[in-house]
């Protein structure tokens, strides 16, 4: 007997992708995304990080799991290095924010 096929994972809805990716208060599972995706990516080089976004949306990872390797792909487009968080422009505006604002400061806020 032939097992079932498992069907194809859908991609991500690119609407929820985008709107995860315009500014907003993330949620604790949000910053548990992103967290893990900025550690997998930490010493990644633009290839690697290409690699790892279209491998996220043939997965159909979360919204905002795609939404964040398509951020740091982009950054890394120009970077020309390695991927860092302290690098990172965003993610060293989002520290800087918290701070103002007497916030816990994590790398994935």
């Amino acid at each position: 007997m032939t097992p079932p096929a498992t069907p194809p994972a859908t991609p991500p809805d690119e609407s929820a992708v985008e709107a995860v990716a315009e500014p907003h208060e993330p949620g604790t599972g949000e910053c548990a995304a992103r967290d893990r995706v900025r550690a997998e990516a930490t010493g990644m080089t633009h290839p690697g990080a290409r690699e790892a976004l279209e491998a996220a949306r043939a997965a159909g990872a979360d919204p905002a799991v795609v939404a964040e390797w398509q951020r740091i792909e982009e950054h890394l487009v120009d970077h020309g290095g390695p991927y860092s968080p302290a690098s990172d422009p965003y993610v060293q505006g989002q520290l800087t924010a918290r701070s103002h604002h007497g916030a816990p400061r994590t790398a994935g806020d």
